[in-house]
């Protein structure tokens, strides 16, 4: 181990010898040490026993690190998972309109916060006020970095040193291991539980209302539980009965429906969302404040959206946590974009999530019978490519019982496992991710069409192929 460890070269040497000597002198250095320090380590643990495996070992992290300064660590996927809102992998795919809206909003400056009508200084929210409010019948419409965000924002702004009601079965932990309850006290509010995990009545919120004399309840929480479901003997209060409960004691109702359903996407759609609170209705009831994603079945960028009565969205607006939650021009256009579809109603046909949906099975079908064709056509002798029935999800805390009949392209390959499919795939030039089943990989086709931007399945069953292809190198 001694005599290894003496052969380690120096910092100097090191960096001055391919590929590190190509590199700005300060960030060569750095890598150089790293490396060493990793080798050294692995000596130490006694992973290396000769001079060969040594130098073999230093190679291996000096090539690592240059490699991941030479290309880029978020990188474009093939989605086969089934999962069409894959919170891992982004999310809802971006509308070819959308990415034209961030490029050319990107190229130069932009009129962000500066009225072209006076040359006064504006609001960044008013890119999106009116289409947001036009969209759901709200007063007012605020914009931030994500949903719980929202829910943070809402809660500091409202109800910062007092109280919330929020129903026992509502108490969700969404993606992250990120709970209401840790974000409520985040917001500086405190929880006030009612009802039972399974059962809560109306009487339940009025409870602690009567008692309150010091008014120390400042809103009630109304939490959709958008990724599980909650079957059996359960009770809900009715939420016009829940909104007027609050207004009858002077409080607001603020209602987190996660997911967003705008609506008004036509029969296509009929069935996938209909256990998804519609946010207009939602307003429409008596909610006062509506909060909501702008990045699951809204399908746009990532953001947070407060919809309500103008009061309640000024007071948010007002806050110093909405500077620190605000989005940035990139998302404003991109939002802008997609909320202007929803309106002129080419959400369903524009939109790759939404549009996913839309495809009756009989079109998944046939575009899984062209692909194995061209994937059987192009692969080399020892793969084998089968179309199965299989179901996708919506995903990304959408309503989980719902299930779109999908097929699947399912690869083989001799002398492969599953998992080792899946990890060649996955080093591919654009790598796919898709289900291991046994020794087999599925892969989803209406999520691989879902990131295809509307291309015929010609052009994504070809990019499909060079990535499995690459599997062989």
């Amino acid at each position: 181990m001694s005599d290894l460890l003496r052969q380690l070269p120096a910092v100097e040497t090191l960096r001055q010898a391919p590929p590190l000597a190509d590199l700005p002198e300060p960030l060569a250095i750095r890598l150089a040490r790293e490396a060493i320090a990793a080798v050294r380590a692995e000596v130490l643990a006694g992973a290396l026993a000769t001079p060969l495996a040594l130098h073999d070992a230093l190679v291996a992290a000096v090539s690592a690190r240059v490699a991941t300064l030479r290309q880029p660590s978020l990188r474009r996927i093939l989605n086969g998972s089934g999962v069409l809102l894959h919170t891992n992998a982004g999310r809802a795919p971006l509308s070819a309109g959308a990415i034209a809206a961030i490029a050319e909003t990107a190229r130069g400056y932009s009129n962000l916060e500066f009225s072209l009508e006076d040359g006064r200084r504006s609001s960044r929210q008013d890119h999106v006020r009116s289409l947001l409010c036009w969209l759901t019948g709200a007063e007012d419409a605020l914009v931030v970095n994500n949903g719980a965000a929202a829910v943070l924002l809402a809660l500091h702004a409202l109800a910062a040193g007092k109280q919330v009601l929020v129903s026992r079965g509502e108490l969700v932990e969404i993606g992250g291991g990120f709970r209401i309850p840790e974000v409520m006290t985040a917001a500086g509010a405190t929880l006030v539980e009612v009802g039972a995990t399974n059962r809560t009545h109306l009487r339940d919120y009025e409870r602690p209302l009567l008692r309150d004399k010091n008014q120390q309840i400042a809103a009630l929480l109304q939490v959709h539980r958008s990724n599980f479901a909650l079957v059996g003997f359960t009770k809900t209060p009715d939420l016009a009965e829940l909104a007027a409960l609050a207004h009858a004691h002077g409080r607001p109702l603020v209602v987190d429906v996660g997911s967003g359903a705008l609506g008004g996407l036509g029969q296509a759609m009929r069935g996938a969302f209909d256990r998804e609170p519609q946010v207009a209705e939602v307003l429409r009831q008596g909610a006062d404040l509506v909060l909501f994603s702008g990045d699951k079945l809204v399908s746009g960028p990532q953001a947070g959206i407060l919809v309500g009565k103008r009061a309640y969205i000024q007071a948010a607006a007002q806050s110093p946590l909405a500077r620190a939650l605000r989005v940035d021009h990139l998302t404003i256009a991109a939002l802008e974009h997609v909320l202007r579809s929803h309106l002129l109603g080419t959400a369903a046909a524009e939109l790759p999530v939404l549009a996913a949906v839309a495809q009756d099975a009989a079109a998944i079908a046939q575009q899984a019978a062209l692909a194995a064709e061209r994937l059987r056509a192009g692969l080399p002798a020892g793969w084998q490519v089968a179309v199965a029935p299989c179901e996708a999800q919506l995903g990304g805390g959408t309503d989980p019982l719902v299930r779109l009949p999908s097929n699947a392209l399912v690869l083989a390959r001799t002398g492969w496992s599953g998992p080792e499919l899946q990890a060649h795939v996955l080093a591919a030039p654009v790598p796919v991710i898709g289900r291991v089943r046994g020794d087999r990989l599925w892969l989803d086709v209406r999520t691989l069409a879902a990131g295809s931007h509307g291309a015929p399945v010609d052009a994504w069953a070809a990019e499909l192929l060079a990535s499995v292809r690459h599997a062989e190198a």
